[in-house]
């Protein structure tokens, strides 16, 4: 039950991420995506099922944030949590650097197969914000890279605190 709030909050803290980002700018939004950051440590932290369970759920509010098909970002973040989870049971993604290369790595995957199911259901051009949207690979971990080791501190401090 800990971790089921423990993703809705998180959840909820990247709509109101997104939200404000909303209000700032446009190209902020194309460059930094809390609900992958979200996907990816739920992934990493409780599986390959989870993973895909809360990529589905960030992936459709996400769409809910665009104007486009709904579900295209779902199946993306679907896939993603999936991809995390499974790469996580087989490889130690704790250390900085290794953490860092595969949050690159998944978040690129996303991006080409959002970037795909995009282009074949419309069958159009891509809003890419000036080419903002291609930092968003790199941008997004090196932000999850750098909050996944805080996290795991808050964590800590917080079981510590249950046991008094």
């Amino acid at each position: 039950m800990k971790d089921y709030l423990q993703a809705a909050i998180g959840i909820f803290a990247a709509f109101i991420f997104y939200t404000a980002l909303f209000k700032i700018s446009i190209s902020v939004v194309l460059m930094f995506n809390m609900f992958s950051v979200v996907v990816i440590y739920f992934a990493y932290k409780k599986g390959e099922v989870f993973g895909a369970v809360i990529g589905m759920i960030c992936g459709l509010l996400e769409d809910s944030f665009s104007l486009g098909v709904f579900g295209i970002s779902g199946i993306a973040k679907t896939i993603l949590g999936y991809l995390a989870g499974t790469l996580s049971k087989k490889m130690n993604v704790i250390p900085f650097t290794r953490n860092l290369i595969m949050n690159i790595i998944l978040l690129t995957i996303e991006l080409i197969i959002w970037g795909l199911l995009f282009r074949f259901i419309y069958s159009e051009n891509i809003n890419t914000g000036g080419g903002v949207i291609f930092l968003q690979p790199l941008s997004t971990a090196v932000t999850a890279s750098l909050l996944f080791p805080l996290l795991k501190k808050v964590q800590i401090w917080v079981d510590k605190r249950d046991e008094k």
